[in-house]
């Protein structure tokens, strides 16, 4: 009767740490997510500066080339 408690406070324990590292894991994956996705976020919002700052620099051009005309 004694071994069949000791297992099941063994196993028990056991159990909790599988869950733990389970838990850990799980966790380093979804920082691992958020961290691409916030970097996707940064190069779409300088390439979005970057063409718009393009963007103006045409239209002066453009206003510049009409005013002389």
């Amino acid at each position: 009767m004694a071994f069949m408690k000791a297992a099941g406070v063994g196993g028990s324990i056991l159990a909790l740490i599988a869950l733990l590292i389970l838990l850990i894991k799980s966790l380093i994956a979804f920082v691992g997510f958020i961290t691409i996705a916030v970097k996707i976020i940064i190069v779409v919002a300088f390439i979005a500066v970057i063409g718009g700052v393009g963007y103006l620099i045409f239209k002066g051009f453009s206003e510049k080339r009409r005013s002389r005309d």
